[in-house]
């Protein structure tokens, strides 16, 4: 029952989270050594994401309803929910703000 479950949030939430993350840092042309750094943190995070939605499923449905109308900025959602992934998504920050370094 648990790996349903598992397979559920990564379908629902998990899977495009990454996706939009990866969408929007190669529209902002996030460097390629960025993209893979905030993908791998991504990728490493799924079990974070998998316990944060079984314990707390409020806050899945509303994280996913959130990802999919676009309340929420994807990079944003993973670096809260995976505190191990915002230096990677720091690194990108300036190419999403339009701030190149």
């Amino acid at each position: 029952m648990q790996d349903i479950v598992a397979a559920l949030i990564s379908f629902f939430l998990i899977d495009p989270l990454q996706a939009k993350v990866v969408e929007t840092l190669t529209a902002a042309r996030v460097p390629q050594a960025v993209l893979a750094e905030v993908t791998t943190c991504a990728r490493e995070a799924r079990p974070i994401i998998v316990d944060r939605a079984t314990s707390d499923p409020g806050w899945a449905v509303s994280s996913i309803v959130r990802v999919w109308i676009g309340s929420v900025r994807p990079e944003a959602l993973l670096a809260d929910t995976a505190p191990a992934c915002r230096p990677a998504i720091e690194a990108a920050r300036p190419f999403l703000t339009g701030k190149e370094a």
